[in-house]
């Protein structure tokens, strides 16, 4: 997608800016990173891909969820970058995240993975260095931990019955039979990690409730404040 010149938040004025995208499972996070950082014409980053990353890992190498560290181990081995088509997403070993890291098998041990303080911070030091020059960069703790000084936070919310309808769609299912079983996972989800990693918007964030707005209502209500943020600023490429 060509940057819009349209919201005078692209093109150069966006070059350097860090935004930060937290929020819960299903909530739209990577809809709303993917296309904000399309306009801004910065790299994406999908930190949950990373823990995914390892989970995946896990269940292929038969890594003890429990054994903290080989899991950190494993953690640290992993070469995370930024490349693909400019303007870049995150690269996992040399190559785009595939399928096999969004596999039930997956999703139902990331937060196992996930809990471990040793991997977190593991992880969290890779999803720094992969700040660069700029960046939109989605997870749960991106604002108050990876990147408290990042310059715009938005913290995503929505009803535990409107992710449902929507990880359902992502898996293309169609079903609303289906709903029930992901209603539950989400669910299970949001208590393991909130046992280790609590869900909260940093003081500085802004708040978006995406329940009843399309993804291009989202996505401009985001711009807004990335334009309101460069203007305050004046910046023009610099952090």
């Amino acid at each position: 997608m060509k940057p819009s010149t349209a919201d005078g938040a692209s093109g150069t004025a966006s070059a350097g800016i860090t935004v930060a995208i937290d929020g819960p499972a299903g909530v739209g996070k990577s809809t709303l990173a993917q296309a904000l950082a399309a306009e801004l014409n910065i790299p994406y980053i999908n930190t949950g891909l990373m823990y995914r990353g390892l989970a995946a890992r896990a269940l292929q190498r038969g890594i003890d969820l429990d054994d903290t560290p080989a899991l950190a181990r494993e953690a640290a081995g992993f070469r995370f970058a930024v490349g693909g088509q400019p303007p870049g997403e995150l690269l996992i070993d040399g190559r785009p995240p595939g399928p096999e890291l969004t596999t039930a098998e997956v999703e139902e041990i990331v937060s196992r993975v996930s809990r471990h303080a040793a991997v977190r911070e593991v992880l969290r030091r890779a999803q720094r260095d992969l700040r660069g020059r700029g960046c939109v960069m989605e997870g749960r703790d991106i604002g108050t931990e990876v990147l408290a000084d990042a310059d715009v936070k938005i913290f995503l919310m929505a009803p535990p019955a409107v992710r449902a309808r929507r990880r359902a769609r992502q898996r293309a299912t169609g079903d609303p039979a289906g709903e029930p079983p992901i209603s539950e996972a989400l669910t299970l989800r949001d208590a393991q990690d909130a046992a280790t990693n609590p869900l909260v918007p940093s003081k500085d964030a802004y708040t978006l409730e995406t329940a009843g707005l399309s993804p291009q209502a989202v996505l401009r209500a985001a711009l807004s404040l990335v334009r309101r943020r460069v203007g305050q600023t004046g910046r023009n490429g610099a952090t």
